[in-house]
């Protein structure tokens, strides 16, 4: 259960990805696919970057 969110923003990412690569090959929206691969990055280094933070006593 403690790698849960970090297994579900992986498989978030990596259907991004795939989305994005549908995209490049005019399958898929170019405008849909590219924001979703960014927010994907992006909340996954805000998650692992968070989580290790000294919170005070």
């Amino acid at each position: 259960m403690k790698n849960l969110p970090i297994i579900l923003l992986i498989l978030f990412i990596i259907i991004g990805f795939s989305l994005h690569i549908l995209a490049l090959m005019k399958v898929f929206p170019l405008i849909i696919s590219t924001p979703l691969l960014f927010i994907g990055i992006l909340t996954f280094l805000f998650y692992l970057n968070d989580r290790r933070r000294f919170r005070g006593f």
